[in-house]
């Protein structure tokens, strides 16, 4: 008889207050190796504070967070991303003295910074391009490869952002709402993009507003509310529960 998998990610018992004011007040749930989970709520429901904490942004008051049961809690955000946690914000931040491919391959040479771009041999610069090339193609942004990023609508500069995650090769990647900002098609193709994730072998945790794209796209939910887990479950069930349609959407 076969042992079950280990979660990928544990994360138990997460507190943190700013001002006195508890952001997050006991956030436990699992992630599955392989499995797409959206994390949803009101706002002020401790979403982007949670996601925060276990990409190590944030350092919780209490609590830990287990990526591979090892326990990166007191791990910094660059410690975390070469275990394969990576991390994209809600707000692009590409360097815009770099074209569209060179953003990757800094990424893709597994810096984020300017310095070691600067390191890379001639032909680790080669492999970081042709890796680079290859992850734009993906995402639909081959053509654009040699402009600023400067040039791009937020539609494609969120992908951008997904694409320069993708080359740091994460195990798990944790989604700030992506889709915030976006038209209604924007959001559905980058839905449709970051759907595919869990296929390539990117286990994903997204935050978002946009309920209708997550209750098409999602695996399983976690809902918060007032800094703590509501329910958790696949889509349906969940969001038949009264409390989390009274919390979400305020219609019981």
């Amino acid at each position: 008889m076969s042992t079950p998998m280990a979660p990928l990610a544990r994360i138990e018992d997460l507190h943190i207050s700013f001002g006195g004011v508890a952001a997050a007040n006991g956030v436990s749930f699992t992630v599955e190796h392989g499995e797409f989970l959206a994390v949803i709520g009101p706002n002020g429901a401790g979403k982007t504070t949670a996601l925060r904490m276990v990409a190590g942004i944030l350092r919780p008051d209490s609590g830990r967070v287990f990526f591979e049961d090892r326990d990166v809690t007191g791990l910094p955000v660059s410690a975390r991303a070469r275990l394969g946690l990576g991390f994209t914000h809600q707000i692009v931040r590409p360097f815009y003295n770099f074209t569209i491919i060179e953003n990757v391959m800094l990424a893709a040479g597994h810096g984020q910074t300017v310095s070691p771009w600067r390191a890379l041999t001639s032909r680790s610069r080669d492999a970081a391009r042709e890796k680079a090339q290859a992850i734009l193609e993906r995402i639909g942004l081959a053509a654009q490869a040699s402009q600023s990023p400067r040039a791009l609508p937020l539609g494609q500069r969120k992908r951008l952002e997904v694409a320069r995650a993708i080359a740091l090769d994460p195990k798990l990647l944790l989604l700030d709402e992506p889709l915030a900002g976006l038209s209604s098609a924007e959001a559905t193709t980058m839905a449709d993009l970051i759907r595919t994730l869990p296929g390539q072998g990117i286990t994903v945790v997204l935050v978002e507003h946009n309920l209708g794209e997550v209750l098409r796209i999602a695996d399983r939910l976690v809902v918060l509310d007032a800094g703590k887990v509501l329910a958790e479950g696949v889509p349906g069930d969940v969001m038949a529960r009264t409390d989390v349609r009274q919390a979400y959407t305020g219609v019981v």
